[in-house]
């Protein structure tokens, strides 16, 4: 089912139109579907799209839109997803709802549908709006219209080409990379959700273009089964798949200290052009599905840290099932991708203040009786895995720019100068008053 529309001061702008706030010394985009928090998977599910309302109208409500370039992005086309995702199963969730479901019972294992994935009122729309949004982000960093684009609706990481997984059906961190590998020599992806991002992994597993880097829970056993160490990528792209598997109640000064001490050397020795980082806040203290002990604070400190070399960026979301807390994290990481300090005290004339009792604050203390079974030990000995990784990378050839990752293609040429005849078109000083 869609849940009714939330009225904010962003409303009537029509799909496609930009409008413009003041100018900053580091340009941030941020691109905002509102309808695409209206999609519900069900009463049970913990994947909540509300979510990103709630964050929006915390950004909105410490003024922060007013520091960065606000688009209302269009839904990605059959054909965009086509780039990566398998035609049939795109044609599955376009034709399929949830009154005629039976019909396609058959089908269901193929596409991996089920209580994880469910079939709900829009999905197809919603993975739309969701690709969309992230789509439109990456043509504004390769177009050079940007530093750092920020899509909290996009983040879907466990997507495969012709399978949903995880609560997500299409990958449009997948989609946004193929589009910035067009004009990026090489784009290095970081997940910092609990779950390993095993779909992105899956979809660059044999290129050295994208080097993906993710730091998440594994044991052989949690969701989604997959990111120990030695899953480091095959043929041309053997080593160009880093992760950092840890274990339960992971702490702050743990976490951003190990993330810290292989991400700086990763971009050292990698030399990305971009950078696509994931935000699930699942890694977050007391999230539904976590078991992690991170704070806000710390959950940005790793964008913070990752802004820092001043890469073109990509910011998504993902993963997080305690709400407030999700709306939270993005709404600080908004701000530090703005460069603004924001008060603890949440504001309050944002619609869901009361969401937020009884502590009313940006950074509640998320520590949890979770106990810690990373001992500095482990955590050194991934560091040190993780750098002698590097030293493989030191010999990777020079890439070519018309070299897609085997078996994915990316945008038509054609469509690419159709997008950019729009945009030169487009009149850019509608304003809106936030």
């Amino acid at each position: 089912m869609v849940l009714e529309e939330t009225d904010t001061p962003f409303k009537d702008v029509e799909y496609g139109s930009f409008f413009s706030f003041r100018p900053q010394k580091r340009r941030v985009t941020y691109h905002l579907d509102e309808q695409v928090g209206n999609y519900h998977y069900g009463d049970k599910h913990p994947m909540k799209p509300h979510r990103i309302t709630i964050a929006n109208h915390l950004v909105m409500g410490y003024g922060l839109h007013n520091k960065m370039d606000v688009y209302s992005p269009r839904k990605a086309t059959f054909n965009e997803m086509a780039s990566f995702h398998r035609e049939d199963y795109l044609d599955f969730l376009q034709r399929v709802t949830p009154d005629d479901a039976e019909t396609y019972a058959d089908t269901f294992q193929n596409f991996n549908i089920g209580a994880d994935c469910p079939i709900f009122d829009g999905v197809y729309e919603f993975s739309q709006r969701s690709a969309g949004a992230s789509l439109d982000a990456s043509r504004k960093l390769t177009q050079g219209q940007t530093d750092i684009a920020i899509n909290w609706s996009g983040g879907l990481h466990h997507a495969k080409r012709a399978e949903a997984s995880g609560f997500c059906y299409v990958n449009d961190i997948v989609l946004a990379i193929l589009n910035m590998l067009r004009y990026f020599p090489r784009v290095l992806y970081i997940d910092i959700d609990i779950h390993h991002g095993d779909g992105v992994q899956q979809a660059f597993y044999e290129s050295d273009r994208v080097l993906t880097v993710s730091f998440h829970k594994y044991n052989g056993d949690f969701f989604p089964a997959t990111g120990n160490f030695d899953e480091n990528g095959i043929k041309g792209g053997k080593y160009f798949a880093m992760n950092i598997p840890l274990d339960d109640g992971i702490g702050d000064d743990q976490y951003t200290s190990l993330y810290k001490s292989i991400i700086e050397p990763t971009i050292n020795t990698f030399q990305p052009s971009a950078i696509v980082l994931q935000c699930g806040a699942d890694s977050l203290g007391y999230d539904r599905l976590g078991v992690f002990n991170l704070s806000i604070r710390a959950h940005g400190e790793c964008v913070k840290f990752t802004k820092s070399f001043n890469i073109p960026m990509l910011v998504v979301g993902g993963g997080g099932y305690t709400l407030r807390n999700v709306a939270r994290a993005w709404c600080y990481e908004t701000s530090i991708c703005v460069d603004e300090s924001v008060p603890s005290q949440l504001p309050k004339d944002t619609s869901y203040y009361e969401f937020f009792s009884p502590d009313y604050t940006l950074h509640p203390k998320l520590i949890t009786k979770i106990e810690n079974k990373n001992s500095p030990k482990m955590l050194e000995d991934l560091r040190i895995r993780a750098l002698e990784q590097l030293r493989y990378l030191g010999s990777a050839p020079s890439v070519q720019m018309q070299q897609i990752p085997p078996d994915l293609t990316g945008h038509l040429d054609e469509e690419d100068e159709c997008l950019n005849d729009e945009f030169l078109d487009k009149v850019l000083d509608v304003r809106v008053n936030g």
